[in-house]
């Protein structure tokens, strides 16, 4: 399929920075790049209101729990155990 878009001045100078800087061989290359990010940024984005979503129902169902500084400290210490356990990190807690 052949699509013709408009772009402002900067962003045509700015595929074009990509491509010379040669990390992509042409523009196409770079606008399907942006693409897929998007897409993955969408998919990102709906797990973190999916996660939203169960946390709000989880605490209308009164399973939550309440947060303390104590709370805080066991959580943070979890972490930095997990983190080095050798263990692969959870990828739901990666940026």
């Amino acid at each position: 399929m052949t699509m013709h878009v408009n772009l402002s001045p900067e962003m045509e100078g700015f595929i074009k920075t990509k491509v010379a800087s040669g990390f992509y061989g042409n523009a196409t290359e770079v606008i399907r790049d942006a693409i897929r990010r998007m897409q993955a940024e969408e998919s990102r984005v709906a797990a973190w209101h999916a996660a939203i979503k169960q946390g709000a129902e989880q605490l209308d169902r009164g399973e939550g729990i309440p947060y303390t500084p104590d709370t805080m400290n066991e959580i943070t210490q979890s972490a930095i155990d997990a983190m080095h356990s050798g263990r692969p990190m959870d990828p739901d807690v990666l940026p």
